[in-house]
């Protein structure tokens, strides 16, 4: 009996020592920490998902889409739902595996948080957000989920929009392409996860990137709430997303798509061309009309992701690297349309405008030979002439003559440099400033830029006057290459005479862009200004009001004075009728449409010659500069100049319908209707 109550006691003991903690405790829940549980509790009730806005559409100058959203059916998870489910998902993800012809680890890696250790692809958005799984559903993939919505709990197939681009390949590099937001940018840029979700896209090139902010919209919000247990119960609040803006641009679809035909036309026919380009621009404003570069290739790849083994094409040596534009990104050496920056330094030099110049066939420079094209002496000639019949031997003079009054190979301890700050005054040697990404510098090789580049370049051509060039099987081009790496070795930092005799006719070390050439010609044939050219225009909400033009800066004046600029453009205005272009133009109807402009053949080592011509039209009130270029394409008369007039051919509708009836750039932004579309005039 005794031994009964005494476990009676300790029973009572143990209850009241567990009444007791458990009083404690309700304590410390309900009076210390209160109101952080019910902080935790209210956080944990609500979650926000961002709803991605319908993005801006691309526009010409007359309102034509360059790129619009078309819709497509794309097929989303409930990720919460997926995971919150017995097996984590796994029957329902094999059945869509099935239908959507995906590995099931493929879709499983989809819907797994982006982090530390998670391989590609996986999700970077919100887990109450939907996991796109497909952006390319056909309607039979979609109906055979939606009608059997039982086999497939949290899968929806939806319609959302995506880009399409109705003048194909034209123009691709200049516009871009979107791809999703990523962990790391919404980590590394301060405030981007209240404006992008995973669902987002990214422009990531040409105008789809600068104009990104403009083009997105602002995204709306959603707060869901949800139970313990993470299950959506109902929205609690809802702000509707805001379309972005549509960016107008200066590009003329028409004339693109003649720009676009041309450059093809002309790469086909130069066998063994490897690529090209193509600039029009509106010489009194500083507006792109078209911008072209070859190879090209098809945006639409974008959409819906794209895959690896077509990344590395897009971007492989083999294809021609198609992703980069030549227009803005490739840099050539010149040739002679560069001698317009020639005659300028000679000018500024203090030679007379008007004075007569030797051209004979060969002058020597340095104690080396440097010809005229094959040799041929033309004579006593003006500057005129000297442009229109393309003399080299008066620039290789000029120019080193202006070498030895600096020192020559012992500078002085001021030099001038006349023609390398010349050419940076038509804007060499430094982006243009377009509003597109990543364009190149170009390079004018001064005497501070052979110390640079000596002191970068030094130890591997000292190392190669060693050893030569074993790999390479030509003998006498490796003879050649172990000389060269001798000379830059023991005096590669010394500007050479042969540099400025090369330097005065476009070769040597020069590169420009074909962007920067057109826009020194825009300059010359203009007012003598230095834009910054621009494509954007104008932004328009999707009511059709006008947000804002986009200005063209002038950013700098040609070193000429008025007289001067007019001697050069009237020299050029032979040049297609009775100098090197005449071949390319005979035939056209110079009464109706008089071209002016320049050849360029620019010699590449181990390649054939890069062929360039920069012209402008009419010649009396130029409206249009026109420059193209195709990189092993022989003669600029040959390849360059014919592309040219098949240009201006389009434009001015010779032989075939105009681009542009009027002969004239659109020069007033497209009329909207209140709801958004073109009224067209």
């Amino acid at each position: 009996m005794s031994r009964m109550r005494t476990r009676l006691v300790v029973i009572q003991v143990l209850v009241v020592c567990l009444l007791a903690a458990l009083a404690v405790r309700l304590w410390q829940v309900q009076v210390v920490r209160g109101p952080e549980l019910v902080h935790r509790a209210t956080e944990t009730r609500t979650r926000t998902v961002i709803v991605p806005a319908v993005r801006g559409q691309i526009l010409d100058a007359s309102g034509r889409p360059l790129v619009r959203n078309k819709t497509s059916l794309v097929v989303s998870v409930d990720r919460t739902g997926l995971v919150g489910m017995r097996d984590g998902g796994m029957k329902v993800l094999t059945k869509l595996s099935e239908v959507l012809s995906r590995p099931v680890a493929e879709l499983r890696r989809r819907i797994t948080p982006c982090g530390p250790g998670v391989s590609k692809p996986c999700w970077t958005g919100s887990p109450y957000q939907p996991v796109p799984l497909d952006e390319k559903v056909d309607t039979r993939e979609a109906l055979q989920i939606l009608e059997r919505q039982e086999e497939f709990p949290g899968v929806t197939a939806e319609i959302h929009a995506v880009r399409e681009y109705p003048g194909g390949r034209a123009g691709a590099q200049m516009l871009g392409y979107l791809s999703p937001v990523t962990e790391a940018e919404l980590e590394k840029r301060v405030g981007l996860k209240a404006a992008f979700s995973g669902v987002d896209l990214a422009g990531r090139d040409g105008l789809e990137y600068i104009y990104d902010e403009d083009l997105r919209g602002k995204a709306g919000l959603r707060r869901v709430q949800v139970d313990r247990m993470g299950k959506a119960l109902g929205v609690e609040k809802q702000v509707e997303p805001v379309s972005g803006h549509h960016l107008v641009t200066s590009i003329d679809a028409r004339i693109q798509a003649v720009t676009e035909k041309a450059l093809q036309d002309a790469m086909k026919a130069a066998p063994g061309a490897d690529g090209g380009a193509a600039v029009v621009l509106d010489p009194k404003t500083g507006r792109v009309l078209a911008l072209s570069s070859a190879p090209g290739y098809d945006p639409a790849v974008w959409a819906g992701g794209i895959s690896a083994n077509m990344y590395k094409h897009l971007l492989s040596e083999k294809s021609g690297k198609p992703l980069v534009s030549r227009a803005i990104n490739g840099q050539f050496a010149p040739g002679s349309t560069f001698k317009v920056s020639s005659v300028a330094s000679m000018l500024r030099a203090g030679y007379p405008l008007n004075g007569k110049y030797s051209c004979p066939g060969s002058v020597t420079v340095g104690g080396r030979a440097f010809n005229n094209f094959r040799g041929i002496p033309l004579g006593t000639l003006s500057l005129h002439l000297a442009l229109v019949k393309s003399c080299d031997t008066i620039f290789y003079r000029a120019a080193y003559e202006q070498y030895l009054r600096d020192g020559g190979r012992t500078p002085r301890k001021t030099v001038k440099e006349v023609f390398a700050n010349t050419a940076r005054g038509f804007g060499f040697g430094a982006p243009t400033g377009i509003d597109l990404p990543g364009e190149s510098a170009g390079r004018i090789p001064d005497r501070r830029w052979k110390k640079e580049m000596w002191a970068l370049t030094s130890a591997t051509n000292c190392k190669r006057a060693q050893t030569g060039y074993p790999e390479v099987k030509d003998g006498a081009r490796a003879a050649f290459l172990k000389r060269l790496a001798h000379e830059n070795c023991s005096e590669g930092f010394v500007l050479r005479p042969g540099d400025s005799a090369n330097f005065s006719i476009g070769q040597g070390d020069v590169l420009v862009t074909p962007l920067q050439l057109a826009r020194a010609y825009a300059a010359l044939v203009s007012d003598g200004k230095v834009r910054s050219p621009r494509i954007g225009w104008a932004l328009v909400r999707p009511d059709g009001k006008v947000v804002k033009t986009i200005p063209v800066p002038v950013v700098g004046k040609l070193p000429v004075t008025e007289k001067e600029r007019l001697y050069i453009k009237n020299a050029l205005s032979q040049v297609a009728s009775d100098g090197t272009a005449a071949g390319a133009f005979a035939g056209f109807p110079m009464d109706k449409v008089r071209i002016g402009g320049k050849t360029g053949t620019a010699e590449v080592w181990g390649k054939k010659d890069t062929s360039w011509f920069a012209s402008f039209a009419p010649t009396q009130n130029p409206r249009f500069v026109v420059v193209a270029m195709v990189s092993q394409g022989g003669m600029g008369s040959q390849t360059a100049a014919p592309a040219v007039r098949q240009i201006y051919e389009g434009i001015f509708g010779i032989k075939r319908p105009a681009a542009l009836p009027g002969g004239k750039p659109v020069s007033r932004l497209p009329k909207f209707a209140p709801d958004g579309t073109v009224i067209r005039q």
